[in-house]
């Protein structure tokens, strides 16, 4: 039987980890060593606090992100990438790469 993109294939499952606007951004920031999200906010721009919180929670849920709590006044939160997070960035960087090749010949605008 040929192989085919099922509803529940692997391929799809890892598509559904990263899809949406943000959950790539993130990750490749994060590529860049733990940050506070007030940090992450900063270099990512253009996402407000709590989309970012959503898509960082739903990261560290996925298992590609962990969160590290420090007991200090005031409390500090970081976010760093897990070990499948920075196996991750492989496809991430191979995606920007196509994208950077052929990003002038794509629509700005989906449309049916």
């Amino acid at each position: 039987m040929e192989p085919r993109f099922f509803s529940d294939c692997q391929a799809r499952v890892a598509a559904e980890l990263i899809s949406g606007r943000w959950p790539m951004v993130v990750l490749y920031s994060l590529s860049y060593g733990a940050a506070r999200p007030g940090d992450l906010r900063r270099q990512i721009g253009g996402i407000s606090q709590k989309v970012l919180t959503g898509t960082l929670r739903r990261l560290e849920h996925n298992g590609l992100v962990e969160r590290q709590r420090y007991a200090e006044a005031p409390p500090r939160v970081e976010y760093s990438l897990t070990t499948a997070g920075k196996d991750l960035l492989v496809p991430i960087r191979a995606l920007g790469d196509w994208a950077e090749v052929y990003a002038d010949r794509l629509p700005t605008e989906s449309k049916p």
